[in-house]
């Protein structure tokens, strides 16, 4: 959704608020002292949470705050709201896995909460079997199913065939055949969403250099780009040889010459062939060469920025960049987003962008 303008009604907090179990725990939420949450392309988001371990009694003492296990505990649910006070945005939500402790002669007592999301599970079950005749919105549905989420599934309804889970996370094996099909996955909320790339749009948000977006570096770079992406494979119910090529099917947001382009302009064509992947048909051999190609020159132009705080800046967000340069503003996908609070800065959002088009000049 595109980005609103502050009006005199919004009120944005610069602190974001804890949740325990479900409920608001106004102490955590005092005593923050710097968060950070990560998420990435694949899913899998995780939580670093630095509290001051001391709090004031009645009495006029002081006890530690959470060394009795009532509010925090490992495998405590925990969730993290930010954004507009009067309707803040969740951010996270998972589950407590790590806990620590410091003590200082010179500062206040701290503790570290660390926390996953729910695909924690998904990467510790490591197993090997065999799936057979499948396609990725089944496997995408059974782990919705194994993790308690609703599965939210776009397309991906094709067969693949059979798959080898050799010794693979749960979590691992679908990365796997996702990435392989240029398609990704991630937990909102209760709901697991699985798409192809080219349908995936978290929202729509504008970043103007030093208004929101403080801090950016762009790169583009021709190292890796490549003309023509083909792979090739046996089958054998024909004897015969198939074979998949692309230039490019799904290339995301943004406008411009794209990499392919310019590196035949500048250095001429350049191919390049998977022989380290498998093919069962010559419609998956041409599936693969377009998902290896697109996600190639989708990392034509890299950027990395920091935003103001923003909880609509997540992975799958479509940036619109303005004022850097007429080459550098364009529309990116971002596909990593950290999320940080400290009491010197505030509440902050650093991202990594990625787009297929440079601009002209």
């Amino acid at each position: 959704m595109p980005e609103q303008p502050l009006s005199a009604a919004a009120v944005y907090s610069a602190r974001p608020t804890v949740r325990l179990d479900e409920q608001e725990n106004e102490r955590a939420s005092r005593l923050l002292l710097a968060m950070e949450m990560t998420e990435q392309d694949g899913g899998l988001s995780s939580l670093a949470l630095r509290l001051s371990n001391v709090a004031s009694v009645a009495s006029g003492g002081a006890e530690l705050a959470f060394e009795d296990e009532r509010a925090i505990k490992l495998g405590t649910r925990i969730q993290i709201y930010a954004g507009e006070v009067a309707s803040p945005q969740e951010i996270f939500r998972g589950v407590v896995t790590g806990l620590e402790a410091e003590f200082s002669q010179d500062a206040p007592p701290e503790l570290v909460v660390l926390a996953e999301d729910v695909f924690q599970r998904a990467r510790l079950s490591r197993r090997t079997r065999l799936h057979e005749d499948v396609s990725l919105a089944d496997l995408a549905r059974r782990l919705a199913d194994e993790l308690g989420l609703t599965p939210r599934v776009t397309g991906l309804g094709e067969r693949i065939g059979t798959r080898v889970q050799l010794n693979e996370s749960d979590l691992a094996f679908l990365r796997r055949l996702l990435r392989d099909h240029d398609a990704d996955m991630q937990v909102v909320g209760d709901e697991l969403h699985v798409s192809a790339r080219s349908d995936v749009q978290r929202g729509e948000i504008e970043l103007r250099l030093f208004g929101q977006l403080t801090r950016a570096r762009v790169v583009a770079d021709l190292a890796h780009q490549v003309t023509e992406v083909t792979t090739s494979g046996w089958d054998s119910a024909q004897g015969q040889r198939f074979s998949g090529a692309s230039s490019g099917a799904s290339l995301g947001p943004g406008a411009g010459r794209t990499g392919a382009r310019l590196l035949q302009d500048a250095l001429g064509a350049r191919s390049e062939h998977l022989g380290h992947v498998a093919a069962l048909s010559s419609a998956e051999a041409r599936a693969l060469a377009e998902a290896h190609f697109d996600q190639r020159a989708r990392r034509f132009v890299c950027l990395e920025g920091t935003a103001e705080g923003n909880p609509a800046l997540r992975v799958g967000t479509h940036v619109r960049v303005r004022g850097i340069s007429p080459r550098f503003d364009n529309t990116y996908y971002v596909v990593k987003a950290c999320h940080r609070f400290d009491q010197a800065r505030g509440y902050e959002t650093d991202f990594e962008a990625e787009c297929a088009y440079l601009g002209d000049p």
